[in-house]
């Protein structure tokens, strides 16, 4: 369920993913070789993979309509209870409201070097809160239960991020190498290029 809506998603911004991507690879290495820089491959290659996700994130936040609630709803966990658990629209509404922020979590986590879980929580929720306002102008609604879900699955985004950074410590000294993470990042990057091309049927 929340796939299918990722796919719909998907074959809707395929075209911005493309050419954003493009443009921002582009640019990225004209100011590499004017300015000089060096760069960290897996740190560039992670960029990218952001950039794809918030334009996917959003384009799901915005465009997904699970319910026919529209206006403000203030009154905590009123939408959460709504929906007998286990069906479609609570595994959409709650699940997917979590599992869509877990990567932003890790993301921002990675971003900031985040020691504490404070600054993780402070820009979900202000970014949770931007696209309920948004939704409320667009004739969608503003709840504040899809904000606290969002935070959860954040928070849980930066406990997978402290726990990875557990586990760089415990690996041996060729596993911590930027050469290692460079090539799992194009892997990565290679991989979920190939995985999205075949959901909106390049490939």
């Amino acid at each position: 369920m929340v796939l299918d809506i990722f796919t719909k998603a998907l074959n809707r911004v395929w075209p911005m993913i493309a050419i954003f991507l493009c443009v921002v690879i582009v640019v990225r290495i004209a100011y590499i070789i004017t300015n000089h820089k060096k760069i960290t491959l897996y740190k560039e290659v992670f960029g990218l993979i952001f950039i794809i996700y918030i334009l996917l994130l959003f384009q799901m936040l915005i465009a997904t309509d699970t319910n026919n609630f529209h206006g403000v709803n203030l009154k905590l966990f009123n939408e959460i209870t709504r929906y007998k658990f286990g069906t479609r629209l609570f595994n959409i509404n709650v699940f997917g409201n979590i599992l869509i922020f877990v990567p932003f979590g890790l993301f921002i986590s990675e971003y900031l070097s985040a020691k504490k879980v404070y600054s993780v929580f402070i820009v979900s929720m202000l970014t949770s809160a931007s696209v309920e306002l948004v939704q409320l102008r667009i004739g969608r609604s503003f709840d504040i239960d899809d904000i606290i879900l969002n935070v959860i699955g954040s928070i849980l985004g930066y406990m997978l991020y402290k726990l990875l950074k557990h586990i760089k410590t415990k690996l041996p000294g060729f596993l911590k190498s930027d050469l290692f993470y460079n090539i799992i990042s194009i892997i990565l990057f290679a991989g979920i290029i190939y995985w999205l091309a075949t959901r909106i049927g390049i490939i």
